[in-house]
């Protein structure tokens, strides 16, 4: 079971940062069409921050169902 969760976590881990690119690249885009104008550094670093929050779950989820998937679901014993 310990070795499960340390592959989630490792899995997570280095989805994270390209993961995070993307879904930033993404929401910045479709707020510059939104509101028809390039964006400010405030209101990039605010969708960065949007960007890693959304990034954690996403990636914390799919860790667990590849793992799942791959290794089975994880037994106490």
């Amino acid at each position: 079971m310990l070795m499960f969760w340390f592959w989630v976590f490792v899995l997570a881990a280095l989805l994270f940062y390209p993961v995070t690119k993307l879904v930033w690249v993404v929401s910045v885009r479709r707020m510059q069409r939104k509101l028809q104008k390039e964006l400010n550094e405030q209101e990039l670093t605010a969708e960065k921050q949007r960007a890693r929050f959304i990034s954690v779950i996403m990636c914390f989820f799919f860790s667990v169902l590849y793992n799942i998937a791959r290794l089975g679901l994880p037994t106490g014993g």
